[in-house]
């Protein structure tokens, strides 16, 4: 079987995912690849972006795990213990189906809230666009 190939240019990498519903029009997320699976076991993996501006709150109904490639600016997780964390490069986080988890990306002194994002790929068990 063949493997399946894209490259940065059309991954959601070094083009801006496609939005998604969010209250600041901030949030931007593309499932790259999906697996070839009965719906109750597919994975599905891509890329999130969030922009500066109003935080993000998403109630995970499946199980997903995230690498931070980017941070311009501050990005922080809060979940809804209200365990937060400053995100960096190459932070990595497991969001268990049932959590609430708050995105939020500020700007700071160097970076203005306008310039400020993160980039993340992903990894859920769900199937493709059912973020």
């Amino acid at each position: 079987m063949p493997l399946f190939y894209k490259s940065h240019k059309e991954n959601g990498y070094t083009v801006k995912p496609d939005p998604i519903p969010s209250p600041g029009n901030n949030s931007f997320l593309s499932d790259t690849f999906t697996s070839d699976a009965p719906p109750d076991k597919q994975i599905s993996a891509g890329f999130y972006r969030q922009e500066g501006g109003k935080e993000l709150v998403y109630a995970y109904d499946y199980d997903e795990m995230k690498i931070n490639l980017e941070v311009h600016g501050k990005f922080t997780i809060t979940d809804e213990t209200g365990a937060t964390y400053t995100v960096s490069p190459h932070d990595t986080f497991y969001f268990p189906k049932g959590c609430t988890i708050t995105f939020k990306v500020e700007g700071t002194d160097e970076i203005p809230e306008s310039e400020a994002y993160a980039l993340n790929f992903f990894c859920g068990l769900r199937p493709n666009g059912a973020a």
